[in-house]
């Protein structure tokens, strides 16, 4: 079930619309509780990306995965 799930036609297109989303809502929602300074960027900006990158992409391949879990088991009824 894994491999035909990731190989699926609109999965990785998901996963990448999901983790920019879910980094730019985080990189707002940091920014406001920092009291709207961009401080938080400045601590260490690359690991500040690649943190927010991974965790963006953790993200969204688990909702993705649940998501599409769900319609092939749908489908397969």
């Amino acid at each position: 079930m894994f491999k035909k799930i990731v190989n699926h036609k609109n999965f990785w297109r998901s996963v990448v619309t999901l983790a920019i989303a879910f980094a730019v809502l985080f990189c707002i929602f940091k920014w406001a509780i920092e009291g709207f300074s961009f401080e938080f960027i400045s601590r260490d900006p690359v690991v500040f990306l690649l943190s927010i990158g991974l965790g963006g992409f953790v993200y969204g391949f688990f909702v993705t995965y649940g998501k599409f879990w769900k319609k092939l088991k749908e489908n397969q009824k």
